[in-house]
C-alpha cells in the first residue's frame, strides 16, 4: 500500500490511501462517539475523547478540595498524551513497513485495548477510562485526514469550525470544492453523533461490555485499509 498519495502525472489521477477515504473514517467517527458516550455513562462520568470537558471537571474538583474525584479526570489526560506519544513513535518506526500499514497496526492495538476494557469491572473504572483514552489518542493521532482535509475522528469542535468556515466560503464564492469540504466535515460530525447516541443507549442498557462494538467498527476500518483507493 502506498504511504503517500501520488501527484497527477501523465493524465493519471492521484492515488489516495484508503485511510483517508470517507467510508473508512465514518467507522472511525462512529467508534469515537461510541467510546466517549461509553465512558461517560458507564465509567463514572469521565470522557475518553473530550479532554476539554475533563479539564473543566478536574479543575472544579481540585478547587473544591475533592482530590480523588479530580484524579479521575487527570488520568485520562495523561493517557491521551501518552497515546499520542506512542502512536507517533509507531509511525516513525513503521511508516514504510511493507506488509502492514502502520495505521493498521494502530487499529489492531486499539482493538486489543478496547477488548480488554470490556472485562474490567466497574470497581476499576479509572483503569478502564485510562485505557480508552489511550486508545482514542492513538486513533486521533494516526487518522488526521479525510480526503486530504485535516480532521479529527474522536472530537467535533475542530470539525465544526472547519466545516462552517468552508460553508461560509461556499456562500461567498460558490466554489463546489468548498461545499464538498464542508460536507465531509459535517458528515464526520453526523457519524460521531450517531455513534455517541448508539453507544450511550447501549451502554446504559447492557453495561460495560458494549465497548466491544467499537472493536467491530474498528475491525471494519482495518479491513477496508487493505483496499487501495484511486
Amino acid at each position: 500500500m502506498k504511504i503517500e498519495k501520488l501527484k497527477w502525472r501523465e493524465g493519471v489521477p492521484a492515488r489516495h490511501q484508503m485511510s483517508e477515504a470517507f467510508c473508512n473514517n465514518a467507522f472511525l467517527a462512529l467508534s469515537g462517539g461510541f467510546q466517549d458516550a461509553y465512558t461517560y455513562n458507564t465509567r463514572d462520568g469521565v470522557f475518553s475523547n473530550a479532554q476539554t470537558g475533563n479539564v473543566v471537571l478536574m479543575s472544579q474538583h481540585l478547587m473544591s478540595g475533592e482530590w480523588a474525584d479530580a484524579l479521575r479526570y487527570l488520568l485520562p489526560l495523561f493517557a491521551f498524551a501518552l497515546g499520542v506519544f506512542w502512536a507517533e513513535r509507531i509511525q516513525y518506526r513503521y511508516k514504510y513497513a511493507a506488509k502492514l500499514h502502520w495505521r493498521q497496526g494502530i487499529l489492531l492495538a486499539e482493538i486489543a485495548i478496547l477488548f480488554v476494557v470490556g472485562f474490567i469491572p466497574v470497581e476499576w473504572n479509572m483503569l478502564a477510562t485510562f485505557l480508552v483514552s489511550l486508545a482514542c489518542a492513538m486513533q486521533v493521532q494516526a487518522f488526521r485526514k479525510v480526503n486530504g482535509y485535516a480532521y479529527a475522528s474522536t472530537m467535533c469542535i475542530g470539525n465544526l469550525r472547519s466545516g462552517t468556515e468552508a460553508l461560509s466560503k461556499y456562500a461567498r464564492n460558490k466554489k463546489p470544492e468548498n461545499l464538498k469540504k464542508a460536507m465531509y466535515y459535517f458528515g464526520v460530525i453526523f457519524f460521531f453523533a450517531v455513534g455517541a447516541g448508539i453507544g450511550g443507549n447501549l451502554s446504559l442498557r447492557f453495561g460495560i461490555r458494549m465497548i466491544w462494538i467499537c472493536c467491530v467498527l474498528l475491525a471494519v476500518s482495518f479491513a477496508e485499509m487493505f483496499v487501495e483507493r484511486i
